[in-house]
């Protein structure tokens, strides 16, 4: 380069032409009119630039790659979590719905630990939250005579007691007194057209609940009139049978009657025996079965998309070159088909109705999925979950393999971070070397330009030193 650059200046010297070199770029005008600065320092530096630009191109390929193994990574992942829920022995594959067959007055909700079977449920009446009020006076403001006392109480036993005083004789006063003395009862003013009155609610449903108002109060003025308090609703337990059991409850919502179902109770049956069938939740579980599914075809296309290659040999992907990562898909192929021993036949995903496709995805044949939940669910579940042996731990152990510690994945997106990082360093030194190679070649040629565009001066006071000798 510095050849060229010394042949480019030393023709235009000799011709006094302009001059251009061989990419086209850096021009020479002539004594007297300089050269281009900035194209002599391009032409100079055009195999430094060179070199930093197949850097460049090298770490966007190399990011590709560890951007190609995030996204397998995350797909993975996905598909690891639906392992965990699937596997779970309170997941899933353990949860329980009760179904009524007259939800507008039971409705049921089962826990993993309910057992299947149909209960027959008669509702005579709910639980209900006791309640009490007293005579109206005009306004909540109005003061009351003093010196009365009434106490309340829930369940039979007292809870609050109130003694009217001058700071204590208004309805007002008198509910706010009774909610600082208890929670077991909510005291509030209601007023109509026919003025305010003091209401009471319990906070407890059911007979344990149930309130009782012992006292009075009185009115000012002579002759004083008497405010009664008056029960409103009674606190009574629901009464209900279960398969025949008469049950009482304080609330609407009653569990332990059934083991690990909870029956909320909406309305009386009136005689019409309510039907609640505790099974197997097949919605849930079908639900995270396709999801499984969809995670694993996620995750196997994208692996594959990594081998694809145009007829032509074009559209070579990222990843093509990845041995661990071509391990990898094979690790999962070989999992996903994988036959394990099971009662009634259940031994493998195609038993249950998940078929392999030609490119290594799944297909659930609903139907089929359907069918094996309802009529070998005890042997999808050991399929499933046996501890070792069974499809799902087998599954996960490839998994971990794939992307625990030291795992093929993590491996690779480390490798290639390291190179990135390498990449970036390089690249920056070079960068570095060449501001100041471009600082000294600006400064070089500068020069030279500022020497090209005297010489012409020279030369005239040359020749005129020359006239003057003898």
């Amino acid at each position: 380069m510095a050849t060229s650059l010394s042949s480019l200046v030393s023709s235009g010297l000799a011709t006094n032409e302009n001059t251009t070199g061989a990419n086209g770029t850096a021009t020479f005008a002539g004594l007297g009119q300089g050269i281009n600065v900035a194209q002599f320092v391009q032409l100079a530096e055009a195999g430094a630039q060179a070199q930093i630009t197949n850097l460049q191109n090298e770490q966007s390929a190399v990011t590709a790659q560890v951007s190609a193994v995030g996204t397998i990574t995350s797909s993975l992942s996905a598909l690891q979590n639906d392992i965990f829920a699937l596997s779970d022995p309170l997941g899933v594959l353990a949860s329980q719905t009760a179904t009524s067959s007259n939800p507008g007055a039971i409705a049921g909700f089962a826990s993993f630990s309910a057992v299947p079977g149909i209960h027959t449920i008669n509702v005579t009446s709910l639980a209900t939250t006791s309640s009490y009020y007293s005579d109206p006076v005009a306004t909540s403001s109005t003061p009351l005579a003093t010196g009365d006392t009434f106490t309340i109480s829930a369940g039979g036993k007292q809870v609050a007691s109130i003694t009217t005083s001058s700071s204590l004789n208004t309805l007002d006063e008198i509910a706010a007194a009774i909610n600082s003395q208890t929670s077991a009862v909510q005291a509030s003013v209601v007023t109509d057209a026919n003025g305010a009155r003091l209401a009471l609610v319990s906070a407890q449903t059911g007979a344990p609940g149930n309130l009782s108002v012992a006292g009075s109060l009185d009115t000012t003025g002579t002759p004083a009139n008497a405010i009664a308090f008056h029960l409103a609703v009674p606190g009574v337990n629901a009464a209900l049978t279960v398969d025949g059991v008469p049950i009482s409850s304080p609330t609407n919502s009653i569990s332990g009657v059934i083991q690990g179902v909870t029956l909320n109770l909406s309305a009386p049956t009136g005689g019409t025996p309510v039907t609640l069938t505790v099974a197997q939740d097949t919605a849930s579980i079908t639900a995270a079965i396709n999801q499984f599914v969809n995670d694993y075809n996620a995750a196997i296309t994208a692996i594959n998309a990594q081998f694809q290659v145009n007829s032509d040999g074009s559209g070579v992907q990222p990843l093509e070159a990845d041995g661990s990562l071509r391990t990898a898909q094979q690790q999962l192929l070989d999992a996903i088909t994988a036959s394990v021993g099971g009662p009634n036949n259940a031994v493998n995903l195609t038993s249950l109705g998940i078929n392999l496709n030609n490119d290594g995805t799944l297909a659930v044949n609903s139907a089929e999925l359907a069918s094996a939940l309802s009529s070998n669910f005890s042997g999808v579940q050991s399929f499933l979950q046996t501890a070792t042996t069974g499809f799902l731990p087998n599954f996960e152990t490839v998994l971990n393999g794939l992307l625990g510690p030291g795992g093929a994945l993590p491996l690779d997106a480390q490798g290639y971070q390291a190179t990135s990082n390498d990449l970036s360093q390089h690249i920056s030194d070079l960068q570095a070397a060449l501001a100041v190679q471009t600082q000294n070649l600006t400064a070089t040629y500068a020069q030279v330009n500022t020497t090209l565009q005297e010489l012409p001066l020279l030369q005239a006071q040359l020749a005129q030193q020359l006239a003057t000798l003898p």
